[in-house]
């Protein structure tokens, strides 16, 4: 009689945990911008946003605003032993390239002191700067720029 307690008790509470694993997340009238997917199942990536082609850069919208880049990236190397971005944006190669030369701040410490090369903390250009792409905003939004800066 134990036995068939202890079987009946195992099985209801195996169809609970079953029950309560196949609900979905409730999230509450909102869209997320990764959407109708469930926590538990992977969605298929969304195609890559068209890159605009060596145009100017988009204007910035506040003091300190890293710019963004205006160009393609996809395929350049940065990491440890290489960084394709300074083979044009460096001081020593930016007047035969064309291209904008890195900012002073960039050979700066966090205590202020300043290097003979990149700083560390400098290195990894994507982790502040962002190609700039023909894509919508994902969400809406009320930002005013500084009227300062002269941006439209």
């Amino acid at each position: 009689m134990k036995l068939l307690s202890l079987l009946v008790a195992v099985a209801t509470l195996a169809v609970t945990v079953t029950t309560i694993a196949q609900e979905t997340v409730n999230p509450g009238g909102l869209a997320t911008i990764r959407g109708a997917a469930t926590i538990d199942e992977t969605r298929a990536a969304d195609k890559l946003k068209r890159v605009i082609k060596d145009k100017n850069p988009i204007a910035r919208n506040y003091v300190h605003q890293p710019p963004v880049i205006p160009h393609q990236t996809r395929g350049y190397r940065i990491d440890l032993n290489s960084n394709k971005c300074l083979s044009c944006h460096s001081w020593k190669h930016a007047a035969e390239t064309g291209a904008t030369k890195i900012s002073l701040t960039h050979f700066q410490t966090r205590d202020g002191k300043t290097l003979s090369d990149v700083s560390p903390r400098r290195y990894f250009c994507v982790q502040c700067h962002v190609t700039q792409a023909d894509a919508a905003p994902l969400v809406d939004n009320t930002f005013e720029p500084v009227e300062s800066l002269g941006n439209e």
